[in-house]
């Protein structure tokens, strides 16, 4: 029979095929080929219940684990944990960098105080300018939209608040939450597996939160995603200028100007420098 996996726990899947689901194990042969099944992969499974195939993917995440996915929604924390555009830009590198379309989702937005918000607006401005879609978790409706006809999983740090958000677009989920610690400004992870939930016309999957992730890219891959560049590559002096250290650079200028946001820049010099 031939399904898609939908669950993970330690070693056992649960299997959707049709309408059924089933509680599965790996065969012995993908844990000699050392080939782990993921969320979302497509898989063929034998009358006793053990995973004999798995189909090619056409993407796949490490953290989380997950593949076959069309997009990846980064719930980013504005207050409690305080907002990390490090973190978002590395994530944003990440999964444009594997074939899936990142969604930034700006969560806490009632804890800001007036000018916070306004600056989390201008943020949020920029990123739809580059060409990101962006939303606040005040506007469920919208999210909900993006769901259709999708495959979507919600990541991003400890304590975001990724399974409130779910709570609040399907509130019969019922997902644990936990609060944070104002101590450390992070959160206690309340997640522990990968699911995907049938929501909303499409399929989406809450996933353990982190508070870093390694960013396993070239430097040619960390300019190529560096999307708000690629206006202004073509009019630097040199074609294989890393808007680092060249004098006469396009981005570096626009930098400058206020055009190229000055922290989008920062991070991407740390990305290539590491």
């Amino acid at each position: 029979m031939k399904g898609t996996i939908i669950k993970t726990v330690s070693n056992q899947y649960t299997v959707l095929v049709g309408e059924k689901f089933y509680l599965c194990e790996g065969r012995g042969k993908l844990k000699h080929d050392k080939i782990k099944p993921k969320v979302g992969d497509t898989v063929q499974i034998d009358s006793n219940c053990r995973i004999v195939e798995i189909y090619p993917r056409k993407n796949e995440l490490f953290r989380p684990a997950i593949a076959n996915v069309d997009q990846a929604y980064i719930i980013t924390s504005v207050k409690h944990p305080n907002l990390d555009l490090y973190l978002l830009d590395k994530m944003l590198l990440l999964i444009q960098s594997h074939g899936i379309e990142p969604i930034i989702c700006f969560t806490k937005i009632d804890l800001l105080s007036k000018k916070e918000k306004t600056e989390i607006f201008l943020l949020k401005a920029y990123y739809e300018k580059i060409g990101y879609q962006v939303y606040t978790n005040e506007e469920i409706e919208k999210i909900k939209k993006t769901f259709q006809r999708k495959i979507g999983v919600f990541t991003g740090q400890t304590g975001a608040g990724k399974s409130t958000l779910l709570n609040r677009i399907d509130p019969k989920l019922r997902l644990v939450t936990n609060e944070i610690s104002f101590a450390l400004n992070r959160g206690k992870n309340t997640t522990t597996h990968v699911e995907l939930l049938n929501l909303c016309g499409g399929w989406i999957a809450d996933s353990p939160g982190f508070s870093d992730i390694d960013l396993h890219l070239t430097k040619e891959e960390i300019e190529r995603n560096m999307v708000e560049f690629h206006a202004y590559k073509s009019d630097c002096q040199y074609r294989d200028c890393t808007h680092s250290h060249e004098i006469d650079c396009e981005v570096k200028r626009q930098v400058e100007k206020g055009t190229i946001l000055k922290s989008r820049y920062e991070h991407y010099l740390k990305f290539i420098s590491r």
